[in-house]
This record gives structure tokens, C-alpha cells and sequence, in this order.
């Protein structure tokens, strides 16, 4: 791609935007409200003079999601403590989009209009700022990967800024929170690009089922967003740097840091409070980004620019709809759809709402046309299920891959009791469960098949009593790169029978005993199996089974195909 002039804008297509798909996130807002604090210097003064930047140390890397923070992903001992990416690095390659200029003239650009809504005071100059200042401006292919995933949803995130009238650099809030990535979860339990906390998230209407999680909720979360920033906002009588702080560590943090010193007679301003040092960092963070994107021609740095235009129109569907029909309907590909509806877990939408898909802007009458074809009878497949004898309710919901709860509520069922020989409703994708790459039963898997270089995967099953706390210790890993492998939080309930995979640095054992635990089976597919879902299971890699079986692992696997494999009796189900 070419390198763009300083300052100068460069225009991206529709379609090399859509390659930013899963990566944007529901950054919390804590966030938010950093990088609107940090925005405001753009009513500052004009700069003059060209900023340059020595090599020196960067300040607190470890809380940046950086190139190398995302590589880490392939480093299972990584413990890095900021939002955990399911698919780091899948859509930043993106072409010059210069050609996608000349039709747009005529419009303003993103950020034109994002400077001119402005309404904080980025004059602010201090070592806590410079420091993430001269880190930020010495990545700019982190600024680049960062701008390029915010595209679908910037021109939405400073409309409703606007309208508000709040500031604009709320835009770049999801910067800090979670580097734009929808799929962001962080070990604290935080989801989506305005990374808000269930509880939080629930608080400010964000539905959470097995279905949908509000929280990556593009529309409905950055709503959330601001009415919690709004709020803040008013409880420190306008002071948004205390209003930002506290929506990273907690309104009542901030005002007991304000009671101490002013018993102690000291200033209440926000560089002036002993707050916690993550909260110390996070303003500061919004406001240096904030100055680069006010002023990148003092720091040295390039924005890649898009015209000012919507990117995305929400099509009332009325009820459930299969994702894979929605996606045929609307003429794009599945990773496409999920990038711009985050927060459907599954193969379809919430069947209790919200009854909402958002599509790129020129699909959007095709969709409704295609729509309107379809009875909404079809827009979900149902199948019956004969139950046997020594079926329950457990085993029939795993087979199944849905929850207890939801084959309960389907067939109106009021106890866990069955009888063998009646038969119960159950929900069926269109197309096979690998088809949903972005599921989020898809992304987990994605992420448990990986190969690292130098590391052995060990699958684990959990037992009664156990915690994320003693199995690390039982395999000599930190708490937090356990829950991270396997999508979860540290904080997260462990059921009894999930699969774990542990990536530890023992060595393998001597190839005359693992030959002698190696075993040849034969494994016919079952309906809503997968090709990574059976190699997880039998702790296998996909490269493995494509190898054994000369398959092409992205056609789909059919119920009743057999496979063979190799597997290590040690390990095995």
C-alpha cells in the first residue's frame, strides 16, 4: 500500500473496509470518555512547529494493544492484560483506496467533520501525556490497523455524537478501550468496542442471552455508551476528564480521591487526584490520541481518511432469521454480515429480538426485496428429534449444540423430564455449524486449533472443584493466559466437562511411548459437527485432519462422512 503524505487524507473502498469485519469491538466506556477528553485540544492553538521523535523507551507497552501485543496471540505465555483478539491481524491488509476518492469529492471527509465537532480542550501538555503521545506517534501501523477497523462504524459514532452534542473525540474512545475490535473481550469481563462489563451493560438496557450479547451491539452498545457518558458527565457538573476517569475506574473512586484532597486542602482537578494507575494512564491515553488525530502533520504522522457517508442501514427482519439466509440475501459473505452484527453468538439472530441486521448501505434494498420473498415460516429451519431411551435433557441440548434452558423453553417444558419415544422441536442451521466462522462456538475453536511454535497443547476437562486458578497451577501457566486460550475471563464460572486447552511448555514425551498410545479410529460425522469441532475435541490440528484425510476442510462436513485419525490415546475424549 502507499505510504500516504503527511496530514493527506486516503479514501478506502466499501469493499477493503469489509475486510475489517470481526475485529471491531465493543471498547467500554471507560474508553469513551478517555478520547473524548483527549480530543479537545483541537480548540487549542494552531500548531506550528513539526514534532519528531527520538527512539526511547515506550511507555507501559504491555497496555497498548500493539502489533506486538496482537502477535502474542500466537504466544500462549503472553499475559497481556488489555482486550484479548479472537482473530488479531485478519483484516489489516488492506489496498490504497485512492480510486475511491475521485467519486466521492464532493463529500466531506471523516474527519474533517470529526474536527469540527470538537469540544474538548487538548491544550493540555504534561510527561503523562507525552509519554503516550511519543508511543502512539512512533506506531503508526497501529494507527493504521486501528483506523481501518473503525471505518464501518465511525460515521455512526460521530452522528450520535453530534446530535447529542457531545464531542466528537468520543469516536476514538473504542481506540483505547479495545483497538476497534467487536470481538474484544478482556480479562475483566468486558466485551464488545465500548468494553462494557455485564453488569454495567445490563444497567444500561444491553440484552446478554446464549443468542445475542448486547455489549457488541454496534447500534445498541454505542447508545449505552453515551447515555453512561451523558451521565457521568452531569455527576462532575461538566468536568469530563473526571467524568472519562471514572468511567474506568468507577464514579465513587473518583469522588473519594476528590474527598481526600480536599481534606487535605489540595486541588481536585484530575492531575491533581491519587487515582488507581490504570486511570492515572487511561486520560492521558485519550488525549494524546486525541492531539495526533487534531494535528497529524505536527506529529509526523499520516490518517487514512474516508468519505463522510454511512456505511451500514439497519433492515427490520420482524423475527429470527438464519444468518447464512441473511447473508445470501443481502449478496455478501457471512464474515462480512458478522463484522457488522457482532453480537449474534450464533448461527441466527435472537429469536426474542432485537429483530434488527445491519447491512452495508448499497445491500440494503436487495435485502428487503429478498426478504419479502421469504415466509417467515423459513427464515429458521426446525427439525424433530425422536428421543431415546437414556436420552436427558443434557445430552440431547449438547448433540444439539444448544443450551438446556433454550430446548426447554422451545418445547414449553417445565422439568427436566422426558419420555423415550415423543419427540422434541430443535432449531437447525441452514448450513453446516463451520459455515458460521464468526460464531462465537466458531471463534472459540479458531482459537483452541491454533499451532504455536515451541508449545504443547494439552486439552483438559474440568473437573468438580476445580477453578482456572488450580488447573494453572497444575500446569505451571498464569490464571489469565488460561481463561484467555479458551475466550473466557478469569472471573468466569468453570462447568463441569468444559474443555480447556493449556498450552504448556513441557516437553513431548519420547516417541517410542507416544507411538505406543497412538491409536487409528474411524469418526463418522454427526449432524452439527465440524471439521475444528472434531479436531478440538479429539486434540488434534486441522492440518492433521486435512492431511489424513485429503479433504478440503472449507467445504462443508455432511452428517454420515467418516474420517480417520490419529490420536494419542493420552489425550483422546
Amino acid at each position: 500500500m502507499r505510504r500516504p503524505i503527511a496530514g493527506m487524507p486516503v479514501f478506502l473502498s466499501r469493499i477493503e473496509v469489509l475486510k475489517l469485519k470481526s475485529l471491531v469491538s465493543h471498547a467500554g466506556l471507560y474508553t469513551f470518555i478517555f478520547l473524548l477528553v483527549s480530543a479537545c485540544s483541537l480548540n487549542g492553538p494552531e500548531p506550528s512547529d513539526v514534532v519528531t521523535y527520538e527512539s526511547s523507551p515506550s511507555p507501559d507497552l504491555t497496555d497498548y494493544p500493539s502489533a506486538e501485543n496482537e502477535a502474542s496471540e500466537t504466544d500462549p505465555d503472553g499475559d497481556y492484560s488489555g482486550p484479548d483478539y479472537f482473530i488479531p491481524g485478519v483484516f489489516d491488509d488492506v489496498a490504497d483506496g485512492s480510486g475511491a476518492a475521485a467519486a466521492t469529492q464532493d463529500l466531506p471527509t471523516m474527519w474533517d467533520v470529526y474536527r469540527k465537532h470538537t469540544l474538548l480542550d487538548l491544550s493540555a501538555d504534561n510527561k503523562r501525556i507525552k509519554e503516550q503521545r511519543d508511543w502512539y506517534a512512533k506506531h503508526q501501523a497501529y494507527l493504521d490497523r486501528v483506523t481501518r477497523r473503525a471505518e464501518p462504524y465511525l460515521y455512526y459514532i460521530i452522528e450520535e455524537s453530534v446530535k447529542r452534542g457531545l464531542p466528537s473525540e468520543l469516536a476514538l474512545l473504542p481506540v483505547v478501550e479495545s483497538a476497534y475490535d467487536p470481538f474484544a473481550y478482556s480479562h475483566g469481563r468486558a466485551a464488545g468496542i465500548w468494553q462494557f462489563i455485564p453488569g454495567t451493560g445490563r444497567a444500561f438496557g444491553l440484552k446478554q442471552t446464549w443468542w445475542y450479547e448486547g455489549r457488541r451491539d454496534i447500534v445498541a452498545a454505542t447508545d449505552a455508551a453515551m447515555n453512561y457518558l451523558e451521565s457521568l458527565n452531569r455527576q462532575f457538573d461538566g468536568d469530563w476528564m473526571l467524568a472519562l476517569a471514572s468511567y474506568n475506574s468507577g464514579a465513587g473512586t473518583v469522588r473519594n480521591a476528590i474527598k481526600r484532597n480536599e481534606a487535605r486542602g489540595k486541588p481536585t482537578d484530575f492531575w491533581s487526584l491519587d487515582l488507581p494507575k490504570e486511570t492515572r494512564a487511561y486520560v492521558p491515553k485519550l488525549i494524546a490520541i486525541s492531539q495526533l488525530y487534531a494535528h497529524p502533520e505536527k506529529y509526523g504522522i499520516t490518517l487514512i481518511d474516508y468519505p463522510y457517508q454511512p456505511f451500514f442501514e439497519a433492515i427490520d427482519i420482524g423475527g429470527q432469521l438464519d444468518l447464512a439466509m441473511a447473508a445470501k440475501m443481502a449478496g455478501i459473505n457471512i464474515e462480512e454480515l458478522y463484522r457488522l452484527n457482532p453480537a449474534f453468538n450464533r448461527w441466527a439472530t435472537d429469536p426474542g429480538g432485537p429483530h434488527r441486521i445491519l447491512v452495508p448501505l448499497d445491500r440494503a434494498e436487495l435485502m428487503r426485496s429478498e426478504l419479502a420473498k421469504l415466509p417467515p415460516e423459513k427464515r429458521v429451519a426446525w427439525g424433530r428429534y425422536t428421543i431415546e431411551k437414556g436420552d436427558s435433557i443434557l445430552s440431547i441440548s449438547r448433540k444439539h449444540n444448544i443450551t438446556p434452558e433454550l430446548l426447554k423453553q422451545i418445547n414449553h417444558l417445565s422439568s427436566n423430564t422426558i419420555r423415550a419415544g415423543k419427540t422434541l422441536l430443535i432449531p437447525q442451521s441452514s448450513e453446516p455449524l463451520d459455515h458460521y466462522s464468526l460464531s462465537a462456538e466458531q471463534r472459540l475453536a479458531t482459537k483452541q486449533n491454533r499451532n504455536v511454535s515451541g508449545k504443547q497443547k494439552v486439552v483438559h476437562k474440568v473437573k468438580s472443584g476445580e477453578t482456572f486458578w488450580s488447573i494453572s497451577r497444575r500446569y505451571g501457566v498464569s490464571h489469565r493466559s488460561l481463561a484467555k486460550w479458551n475466550s473466557m475471563a478469569p472471573t468466569d464460572t468453570l462447568s463441569v466437562g468444559k474443555t480447556l486447552v493449556v498450552w504448556t511448555g513441557q516437553t513431548q514425551p519420547n516417541s517410542e511411548m507416544q507411538s505406543q498410545r497412538m491409536r487409528k479410529i474411524r469418526y463418522r460425522a454427526r449432524s452439527g459437527d465440524s471439521y475444528a469441532g472434531i479436531a478440538n475435541k479429539f486434540n488434534v490440528s486441522l492440518g492433521q485432519l486435512k492431511s489424513w484425510n485429503d479433504i478440503d476442510i472449507r467445504k462443508y462436513l455432511q452428517p454420515g462422512d467418516m474420517l480417520t485419525l490419529y490420536v494419542d490415546v493420552a489425550n483422546a475424549p
